[in-house]
């Protein structure tokens, strides 16, 4: 009998903190891709941030915190362990050598594939990887911004999803103002936060 080849999904991010749009994306690759397994993928040193992330391992817990209710997430420290700038088209060959029978499909955000142009070795990414992107907000009324030659040269697909306003700028913002943020993390995130005082102003 021939084996069905394996479906992995790969998420990354800075997940500072992961929030319940990333939840959300996470559920609608699984059911709409028919993932068997989804590696969601903190970022080490991110290339193309300016200001410093948390740091790994409180990044790292609130991912797994955060995506428990999902069985086929897996939270993969690959990124953080590494020196130097964090670059996906580096974990995509790394996975494809490590299941070189396995069909790869990377899940972006929309603001992600705006900028997809100006990744590091970018013309690779279409080769090594199915990529979808998830529209931060849009509706039938608003066309999308990224441009059909965009989408065409790197085959973007579309993940449906509902709209949702979550940004990890946001929640930031939010906790260093004394400000609530319990309806957009989970409740095991915000406790994670709360007990460990991140995001709180100096």
């Amino acid at each position: 009998m021939t084996q069905v080849p394996q479906r992995i999904g790969v998420f990354g991010g800075a997940f500072d903190p992961p929030h319940l749009g990333h939840v959300a994306l996470a559920q609608a690759a699984v059911a709409q891709l028919g993932l068997s397994r989804l590696l969601v993928v903190p970022t080490g040193q991110a290339a193309h941030k300016e200001q410093p992330l948390s740091t790994a391992h409180h990044r790292l817990r609130m991912c797994e915190l955060a995506f428990a209710t999902i069985s086929e997430v897996r939270v993969d420290p690959r990124e953080t362990l590494r020196s130097g700038p964090s670059y996906t088209v580096d974990t995509l060959e790394e996975l494809q050598r490590q299941h070189p029978q396995a069909q790869l499909f990377l899940l972006i955000g929309q603001d992600q594939a705006l900028a997809l142009r100006h990744w590091h070795r970018a013309s690779a990414l279409a080769q090594l990887a199915t990529i979808y992107v998830a529209a931060r907000s849009e509706s039938a009324d608003k066309p999308s911004p990224i441009a059909p030659s965009h989408l065409e040269e790197f085959a973007l697909q579309r993940l449906r999803m509902p709209v949702m306003q979550h940004s990890a700028t946001d929640i930031r913002y939010r906790l260093a103002h004394d400000q609530g943020v319990e309806t957009l993390v989970t409740e095991a995130v915000a406790r994670y936060i709360a007990t460990h005082h991140l995001y709180q102003s100096p």
